[in-house]
């Protein structure tokens, strides 16, 4: 009878550990997916990190006037790189506004510049950083899907008895505020 009990015990501990065991690979497995769609976003900043200067550049060359423009531009680049590089999700995504705005400003600005919009590289690039954006734009998507994903599981029971045991932690989503949601106005460009 004793040796039935322990059998038991025993079976059922086993049970436990092989159970844990299966939690904390699914819970690595969601940690992974999470810094996969971070490089995945990682890479695509990091283009358009050096296409943004040859696309000055370009605009340089026919706009004279627009320095402005131009500087907020380059400025929003530094912001979105260092945001990038410390992997500050919360400053990132203000970095991303600010550039997505000076992107908006420059493109609205080179329509008045019909000799600059019949260059074919400004052309070039301004396709190349639009098809970047919203690559980036889907890329982000996953990582919050990953990152919910990975958020909700570790606050879930059982999992979250390994989660806390072994110190899985959060992570942050890739949010915008409300006004780094809405339409840039563009009228005072043209005023």
């Amino acid at each position: 009878m004793v040796l039935i009990v322990l059998s038991v015990f025993a079976a059922i501990f086993i049970i436990l550990i092989v159970y844990g065991i299966v939690i904390y690979n699914r819970l690595v497995s969601l940690k992974h997916a999470v810094s996969q769609s971070w490089s995945n976003i990682d890479v695509l900043l990091k283009q358009r990190h050096d296409e943004l200067p040859k696309l000055v550049e370009v605009c340089k060359r026919y706009m004279k006037f627009e320095q402005d423009t131009l500087e907020k531009v380059m400025r929003a680049r530094s912001s979105v790189f260092h945001a990038q590089q410390q992997g500050d999700v919360a400053r990132l995504g203000q970095a991303e506004n600010q550039l997505r705005q000076g992107l908006m400003n420059l493109f609205a600005v080179a329509e008045s510049y019909p000799e600059l919009k019949a260059d074919q590289s400004f052309r070039h690039l301004e396709s190349r950083i639009t098809q970047l954006e919203e690559a980036i734009a889907d890329r982000r998507e996953f990582y919050n899907a990953a990152v919910n994903q990975n958020n909700v599981r570790i606050e879930q029971f059982p999992d979250i008895v390994i989660a806390r045991w072994l110190n899985f932690q959060p992570f942050k989503l890739l949010e915008f505020s409300r006004e780094e949601k809405q339409d840039v106005n563009l009228t005072p460009l043209f005023d």
